[in-house]
């Protein structure tokens, strides 16, 4: 079978092939890795400011994506439940996959509740950990129950009121404000691209 590269003509040391350097990926993307992490009770509208800021960075020409909780759920996080470990588990491989992402030259936006300080925490030290010089930001997607409950979007508020619905942060099942977010918005008194614009401005300071 013949193939289009040439094994032999590929820069090595020692007969091996070299991988892309950090600078030749910045090079590439533009831009270097980054680990925008999007926290608040479900209807704070997490979703909704990432798919807003990917819009504006893929515009900019930025490589970039979003990991959606609800999304990750679906697959990559199928196997997993809404108890304490289950949604710690469920923050450690978000965390795990935009790290990798990041050490690639990725911008990565991350929507998850991810409710405790802690997993939190341990997310920022794993992307930070990976090298490359990829950042975490860590935005507090903020609303005030009342007004996440009303907008209720997937009906989740209203079912766990019902008892439908177990382990329902806000409801049920606590979730520990950040206490030093890198950014922090309220999507009830701002509008979507006014706290779109309040992170990136933090995004593109690098």
């Amino acid at each position: 079978m013949s193939s289009t590269h040439d094994l032999s003509s590929t820069p090595n040391h020692g007969g091996r092939p070299t991988r892309p350097s950090q600078e030749e990926r910045r090079t590439r993307h533009g831009h270097a890795g980054v680990v925008i992490w999007l926290t608040g009770l479900p209807g704070a509208g997490k979703t909704t400011l990432a798919h807003a800021m990917e819009r504006t960075l893929f515009d900019r020409g930025f490589n970039v994506m979003t990991l959606d909780g609800d999304v990750l759920r679906g697959g990559l996080n199928s196997d997993l439940g809404f108890s304490a470990e289950a949604r710690r588990e469920s923050v450690r491989r978000a965390a795990e996959v935009s790290a990798l992402l990041a050490a690639t030259g990725v911008a990565v936006i991350v929507a998850l509740i991810s409710p405790f300080e802690q997993d939190r925490r341990q997310a920022r030290e794993r992307v930070t950990a990976a090298g490359a010089g990829a950042r975490f930001i860590e935005v507090f997607v903020d609303a005030p129950p009342e007004t996440c409950e009303k907008r209720d979007p997937k009906g989740l508020y209203a079912r766990a009121r019902r008892g439908e619905v177990k382990n329902m942060t806000g409801v049920t099942s606590a979730y520990e404000v950040p206490s030093a977010p890198d950014v922090h918005v309220r999507t009830d008194q701002r509008s979507v691209d006014e706290c779109a614009a309040a992170v990136l401005a933090q995004v593109l300071t690098a």
